[in-house]
């Protein structure tokens, strides 16, 4: 699967909408960024595409019934929980904020993820 990558407009854009908080950080995942709190996404970029992680079925449902909201990430394999933003809200930032604002209150309540142990290397030879 080849993995999308974002413009530089659309990565100034994603770090202009992240609101930063206790535990919150943006880092580049798969050629893309993914915005993080206490270890747990709740907001990123697929190219060109906005998505938040909403845990809560209700709001997540809410959405999805805007025009333009859809599902997130691969075509063939969306991500289960998140929701593409409109495309339509690039043109209003305070859209955008709104929902990851949303998504990160949701994600934020919830337990910190647990950092993985990193795998031995192999012996070099």
């Amino acid at each position: 699967m080849q993995i999308p990558r974002p413009s530089q407009e659309t990565m100034e854009l994603f770090r202009s909408v992240v609101p930063e908080g206790p535990g919150v950080e943006i880092k580049p995942m798969f050629a893309n960024l993914g915005a993080f709190v206490n270890g747990n996404m709740f907001a990123g970029l697929f190219g060109e595409s906005v998505g938040v992680r909403l845990p809560d079925d209700t709001v997540r449902e809410r959405l999805l019934a805007i025009d333009g909201a859809g599902p997130y990430g691969p075509v063939d394999r969306p991500m289960g929980g998140y929701v593409a933003l409109p495309e339509a809200w690039r043109d209003d930032p305070d859209r955008l904020r709104e929902w990851i604002g949303v998504a990160l209150e949701q994600v934020g309540a919830m337990p910190p993820k647990a950092k993985k142990p990193r795998a031995p290397r192999a012996p070099q030879g």
